[in-house]
């Protein structure tokens, strides 16, 4: 496969992560920043190596081998970060555009390798699910912190937005994976939060950043 392949069969494996219904051109256009003409070659190359089933007008899905495919392009990715994070002392918001470009090394050998060597992962720096050789992904019970009601405490599990300027922003406010979270009031004009951290710091956050942050529910 293309280094262009790869990166299509990823942008439709992350568009159908999150509908149950085929994906549209413009969609996959938009992500690819790339004309629908140009995505509409691409998508008929993909479903002749059996990777996409593709209708005209009708949207895209990822045959069970696009599936396995992308997938190992995913694990790839998020084993890179957790390397790049945990042994080059990267920080978070620097990684993506680096794993990028080595989720394309092509030896199994090589990735399997580093699964060992890091101790089998299974999230990336990130939070998000890392697929085993097989393609399997540990499931997590994690909702937005927007949707917690008053008083609910939380331990914050992953990002929803995970560009370089959102972790940044996070690392100003000292949120990180594993911070314990605490809503103390929500005020019912724009759903702004004020949360406590950690036990100890007292935060004022907007709804945006409320809804771009996974947590998962600590019970009493």
């Amino acid at each position: 496969m293309t280094l262009s392949e790869e990166n299509y069969l990823k942008a439709i494996y992350h568009l159908t992560s999150v509908t149950d219904t085929e994906v549209n051109t413009n969609a996959i256009a938009e992500i690819m920043e790339t004309k629908a003409s140009s995505v509409t070659d691409m998508l008929k190359k993909l479903a002749e190596k059996n990777l996409v089933n593709y209708i005209k007008y009708q949207g895209v899905s990822l045959t069970d081998k696009g599936q396995l495919t992308a997938k190992m392009i995913v694990r790839k990715h998020r084993l890179w970060e957790v390397f790049l994070v945990g042994k080059l002392n990267f920080a978070w918001d620097e990684v993506h555009d680096i794993a990028e470009q080595l989720e394309h090394i092509k030896s199994e050998q090589l990735i399997n390798k580093l699964d060992d060597f890091l101790g089998n992962p299974t999230e990336d720096p990130h939070g998000d699910p890392i697929p085993d050789a097989q393609g399997r992904m540990a499931k997590t019970d994690k909702l937005l912190l927007s949707d917690l009601a008053l008083n609910q405490r939380a331990i914050c599990v992953g990002v929803k937005d995970s560009s370089a300027e959102f972790l940044k922003y996070l690392d100003k406010q000292e949120i990180a994976l594993g911070s314990k979270i605490e809503i103390i009031s929500k005020e019912s004009y724009d759903l702004s939060l004020k949360i406590i951290i950690n036990e100890t710091a007292e935060l004022s956050i907007s709804n945006k950043m409320a809804s771009n942050l996974y947590v998962k529910m600590v019970r009493d």
